[in-house]
């Protein structure tokens, strides 16, 4: 095994906090009423940002990207479950179906210490060069006397303390119940909420114990802990949160109201703890997978049946997490570009002073460093030779192992109860996790790739119109217009009066040119829409492709009003106003969705157009280039650059930019290949033809 002078570490220590479904909408009003003080204090010494999330939005493949800086297709984590490799069940998505190296496990190739506490997919726990507890540990913490599950612990040595530290929820402390629910003596003690309560809440606070114990008593030089409390309770509690929503009577509004804002209060307090015992010379990242609705945009899933439940679990999941950086070699001066959770390992491993892997998909956000190690890279840490507390190949589980587990997924929702016949079990997460795979293609724009997913699962469940929406995204992605009419027509005459999927043929036919009959299908959508679902965005998205502006000024108004912290609202609100004329309101709706996340570099873009388009040249350029340095694969750069940062009257100009114009689209096959649904390169086209007319 290497030693750690092989390496020229940046830092003491590097102490990586997950806090799943973290957003910034809950912590700043906390913060403001002093109540995150910890927080408060790295956010003092360091920096912030958004996070961007990738699609799905689920847990296990959002955390299994970022302990390994790749996207779910290349590190094979589908699901929260996967069958039983003899097919005779499910188990918990275990570390040896995760097909490349993690962060631990570079760092115990590298001869780095470690500690991993509670991560997602971790189980069972490798033999890394230090300490880890497996996600199963919540488990061992359904009562009393229940022993760790074999695999839990490494090393086994360490089982009997880890085990001595254990909450459980029949003596959940009385003084923290009555913390988190100060009301609680109005309630029986066998209300189901209480009862998730005291589990979930036990299982963070085993958690927390579990990483003091790690923390306080080895040396380390890499610590990792998770805690899934603000998710899970977040789907449990966040209804009844203030506002509540319109099903939570007055009564359950009383009781209930204020438990998330605690759970906040909680974590912040751990993280003190944690703090404490890591030392005051460690560098600290922060982080979550995504964020969490808590206003109008909250789901209602409460009349749902299991199954509908199980695909619309994860609206709950705003697309923006948080991330927290500070401690030594981060410069707390310094301004975040767009960022997402890819770039967690690289940036983790730049501070450890390891090369980054060329294989990774996430970047190295050195403009927050404050180190000078080189930038050196390896090609794959995959395939450079060592021992990295790697499995062998051929590891099983027993297939009762994971029975509480699959239960606690049930309950949260994220899985529908599952039939009791095994074979029917295997395919309903056989489909989800072809599902999954296939969204997780088509986000990184391997349309190519992710259709065939879509095809069988819809051969399979033609009435289905989540497939069915994927693989017409596909279709566009693959520039083949024609075939998403015809997969939609297909749908729509199957499924009447779905409103995801009438919007999308709209869309399609009004790239077709068919206006006629994309208004009709609008209109026909508006009248028989449930009023229960907003779809206020996606109609002002429709009449934008339909060149009908004041109609889309209209409904992304009623977009904005019922959720003004969204940034997408605001950038198609900007591009609104720009086909309208309207270039300092453009401008404006642009800053806005820019005050709110940093991470969506067409915003960049569209303020460039904006600020073209109304004189400022020179901050227009300004715009292109932040966006075009931190979205550097994105094939409509020189489109927006020679597009629209030109705002020329002059013939002989419109001649010169006109054969630029379709220079660009040949270099970078944006007409044959690059289409993303609507986005920045149909715009680019659609908003660059009117310039020449």
């Amino acid at each position: 095994m290497p030693t750690k002078t092989d390496h020229k570490k940046q830092v003491n220590r590097l102490l990586i906090l997950g806090w799943d479904a973290a957003d910034w909408m809950m912590i700043d009003p906390l913060i403001a009423k002093g109540k995150m003080p910890h927080l408060q204090h790295l956010l003092e010494h360091g920096i912030r940002a958004n996070l961007g999330t990738l699609e799905p939005k689920l847990s296990p493949l959002l955390w299994s990207s970022i302990t390994t800086g790749k996207t779910a297709d290349k590190h094979g984590i589908l699901n929260f479950v996967e069958p039983q490799p003899d097919g005779s069940g499910l188990r918990i998505s275990r570390s040896t179906t995760r097909k490349t190296k993690a962060l631990w496990n570079i760092a115990t190739q590298s001869g780095y210490r470690c500690n991993v506490t509670g991560w997602y997919a971790s189980h069972p726990a490798e033999p890394i060069n230090g300490n880890i507890i497996s996600n199963v540990l919540a488990e061992s913490i359904t009562g009393k006397g229940v022993p760790l599950q074999p695999g839990t612990v490494h090393p086994t040595s360490l089982s009997d303390k880890i085990a001595s530290h254990l909450q459980y929820p029949d003596n959940f402390p009385e003084d923290l119940l009555h913390f988190l629910i100060p009301k609680h003596r109005e309630i029986k003690n066998n209300d189901e909420r209480i009862i998730q309560l005291k589990k979930l809440m036990s299982y963070a606070i085993s958690i927390e114990n579990c990483a003091l114990t790690t923390l306080e008593e080895s040396s380390w030089d890499l610590s990792m802990v998770f805690f899934d409390a603000i998710d899970a309770m977040g789907h449990h509690f966040m209804q009844f949160r203030l506002p509540c929503m319109s099903h939570i009577s007055n009564k359950e509004s009383r009781w209930f109201a204020d438990v998330m804002d605690r759970v906040y209060e909680w974590h912040d307090q751990s993280l003190g703890r944690i703090l404490k015992a890591s030392g005051e010379n460690t560098t600290v990242i922060l982080l979550s997978d995504h964020g969490f609705h808590i206003g109008a945009m909250r789901p209602i899933l409460h009349d749902l049946t299991p199954e509908k439940r199980m695909e619309k679990e994860a609206s709950w999941h705003r697309p923006f997490g948080v991330l927290v950086a500070s401690g030594p070699g981060v410069n707390k001066n310094s301004q975040v570009a767009p960022c997402t959770i890819l770039d967690i390992v690289p940036t983790s491993l730049r501070l450890l002073g390891l090369p980054v892997g060329d294989d990774m998909d996430g970047r190295t956000l050195t403009e927050i460093l404050d180190v000078n190690t080189p930038k050196n890279t390896i090609a794959s840490w995959d395939t450079k030779p060592g021992d990295a507390g790697l499995h062998p190949e051929d590891m099983r589980q027993d297939p009762s192992e994971s029975a509480a587990s699959l239960q606690q997924l049930i309950d949260l929702g994220y899985l529908a109860a599952l039939p009791k016949d095994i074979s029917a079990q295997l395919d309903l997460v056989r489909r989800e996790s072809s599902f999954n795979l296939g969204v997780a293609l088509m986000s990184i724009k391997k349309y190519k790739e992710a259709a065939p997913h879509f095809r069988t699962l819809l051969d399979e469940q033609p009435y289905n119109t989540r497939f069915a929406v994927c693989l017409s995204q596909c279709y566009l992605g693959m520039n083949d217009n024609k075939a998403r009419v015809e997969l939609l027509r297909s749908i729509t005459s199957r499924v009447s009066n779905h409103a995801e999927t009438m919007l999308t043929l709209a869309q399609a036919l009004a790239m077709e040119g068919e206006l006629d009959e994309s208004i009709k299908i609008y209109q026909q959508t508006i009248l028989k829409a449930d009023p229960k679902v907003d779809l206020s965005l996606n109609l002002a998205f429709t009449a934008l492709m339909q060149d009908r502006y004041n109609e889309a000024y209209v409904q992304i108004q009623l977009a904005i009003a019922k959720n003004p912290t969204d940034p997408i609202s605001h950038i198609t609100s900007s591009k609104i106003e720009l086909f309208r004329g309207h270039f300092e309101e453009a401008a404006a709706h642009a800053l806005d969705a820019l005050e709110l996340t940093q991470a969506i570099p067409e915003a960049h873009y569209i303020l460039g157009a904006a600020l073209a388009w109304y004189g400022d040249e020179e901050s227009a350029k300004k715009s292109f280039e932040f966006a075009a340095a931190y979205d550097k694969e994105n094939p409509n750069i020189p489109l927006f650059q020679l597009a629209l940062a030109q705002k020329s009257r002059n013939k002989n100009e419109i001649q010169y930019f006109q054969r630029k114009y379709e220079e660009a689209c040949r270099l970078t096959e944006i007409i044959r290949q690059k289409e993303a649904p609507f986005g920045p390169e149909v715009f680019a086209r659609k908003f660059s033809l009117k310039l020449f007319n």
